[in-house]
């Protein structure tokens, strides 16, 4: 069997896609696709196996020519282009096999689908690949069980080039004890954490070490201390690790905001050589916070735990929205832009709360007759997919003009001053390529120099001249702006 694994392109104005960035550094996409590679990893020894990421090279007819079976997995924001792909190896008689996220959402919406192997693959795959075996599989694979996933195999990374990714992904663990409202991360993965083993994650950090990559690794986990007491086991051996390593690589995460209250864990992290946190603020009302349910945001002021969290050394990236039902149109945006620069957090996710199927908060709106369209999955791109309570011009127009103000370069380039006086940077010295030298040159030329925030930059940059430990995260941060004032431009031009 020769199978093609396909990862359909993202939309470039995107948080999380990083695309205006990417140009600093010389690559070609942000992350490679690690549910595919470890898929890879799963399906038979015997099969040959390619891999197409249409966000590095568009798939080619020789391509699609080549292989028996195509695979596809996808998130809700690359629905359009994942919907291309199965329309083009359709044409080309191709049998497609689908799952991930974008399709444990909406099965039905893919009828042009073969077979749908869906929930997590340790547990379905076996099944279809059984089936097929047999010649009898079935359209559709589903299952509730959460697989164990300290037999998930290693990632297949022979099948991409390591150089055309600006960072490498590693999963440590699956679900989270938290169950807010508009999350689907549970529905995915469940409230119980799973991890896997200290020994098993040496062996992925030891394998791409081995291929000879250096530099920063994206911890992918939706709350990376889901289970604070596995996780700090765990770092204790990643510190010695790094450490025998000379600290190879530098990670970053995603954690809920109790991350603040363990001294312990923040002190690991830091030993480890963690260097971001992405953290789900959402908002300072509390009142919304308390209708979303998050718990674990409502018990703490937000502004201490972002500053306590930034002067253990951890660069906070955070996650906003605006649209709750008890958000007031007259005070949440003015509230959420103070908010957002008071606590000094330049890399601002900040989107409309989105009803995104299979959630709490989706089956409530659709109880309540409030849904109107499908979530694109892109909460920062501006779209309403329900009824708001203050009605929904007041909404479009309030976040489009929040995010304006918030990525102007005078109250960006001011969040970074914020952070600067709050940051204590700990993380230990990493290899330093080439390519981030060239960032580095390429910043002064292209924002110091061609930018209308050139002034700014220089001035940032003499501020941090006796700081020379944030100085990367000054450099980083006003890349980002390159990239997050062009998301909020094309949100306004929507």
């Amino acid at each position: 069997m020769n199978v093609l694994l396909i990862y359909p392109k993202y939309p470039t104005t995107t948080f999380w896609s990083f695309s205006g960035a990417l140009r600093y550094i010389s690559r070609k996409a942000a992350f490679p696709p690690l549910g595919l590679l470890t898929i890879a990893s799963i399906l038979p020894t015997e099969w040959a196996k390619k891999l197409a990421d249409e966000n590095v090279a568009p798939i080619t007819d020789s391509q699609l020519a080549w292989a028996d079976m195509v695979f596809v997995s996808a998130m809700i924001v690359q629905k359009s282009s994942a919907l291309a792909v199965i329309e083009r190896c359709k044409a080309f008689g191709k049998t497609v096999v689908a799952g991930g996220p974008l399709f444990n959402a909406e099965p039905e919406k893919f009828p042009e689908v073969d077979h749908l192997v869906l929930g997590e693959a340790e547990v379905t795959l076996p099944l279809f690949l059984e089936d097929l075996a047999s010649g009898s599989a079935k359209h559709k694979y589903s299952s509730g069980l959460r697989p164990d996933i300290t037999a998930t195999p290693l990632p297949m990374w022979a099948l991409i080039r390591l150089k055309d990714y600006a960072t490498m992904l590693v999963q440590y663990s699956r679900g989270c004890p938290y169950d807010c409202e508009f999350c689907d991360i549970t529905v995915m993965n469940g409230r119980v954490p799973r991890v896997k083993t200290p020994r098993q994650m040496m062996a992925e950090l030891q394998l791409l070490f081995d291929l000879g990559y250096r530099g920063a690794v994206f911890v992918v986990d939706d709350n990376f201390i889901g289970n604070k007491r596995a996780v700090k086991q765990m770092l204790v051996e990643l510190v010695a690790w790094q450490k025998r390593h000379r600290y190879p690589f530098k990670f970053f995460t995603e954690a809920s905001v109790n991350l603040a209250d363990d001294d312990e864990l923040l002190g690991l992290m830091s030993l480890a050589n963690f260097g971001d946190v992405f953290l789900g603020l959402e908002t300072p009302c509390m009142d919304s916070l308390k209708e979303a349910g998050k718990t674990q945001n409502t018990s703490r002021d937000l502004r201490e735990a972002v500053i306590k969290i930034q002067r253990r050394g951890l660069h906070v990236m955070g996650g906003f929205m605006v649209g709750f039902d008890n958000d007031k149109a007259e005070t949440i945006f003015r509230d959420q832009f103070e908010f957002i620069q008071a606590i000094g957090v330049p890399m601002a996710m900040v989107g409309i709360v989105m009803a995104i199927p299979g959630t709490r908060l989706w089956h409530r709106l659709r109880a309540e007759g409030r849904l109107l369209l499908e979530a694109n999955g892109d909460n920062t791109s501006g779209q309403v997919n329900f009824l708001p309570t203050m009605g929904l011009e007041k909404l479009v127009k309030g976040h489009r003009e929040l995010l304006l103000a918030l990525f102007s370069a005078k109250s960006y380039f001011a969040r970074i001053e914020t952070l600067i006086k709050n940051y204590r940077p700990k993380t230990r010295s990493t290899h330093l390529s080439w390519n981030e030298l060239l960032a580095v040159v390429k910043s002064l030329w292209f924002i110091g120099i061609w930018s209308g925030a050139n002034w700014r930059y220089w001035k940032l940059l003499i501020k941090t001249s006796g700081n020379l430990r944030a100085f990367p995260v000054v450099v980083k941060n006003v890349i980002y702006w390159d990239h997050l004032h062009r998301v909020a431009r094309s949100v306004q031009s929507n």
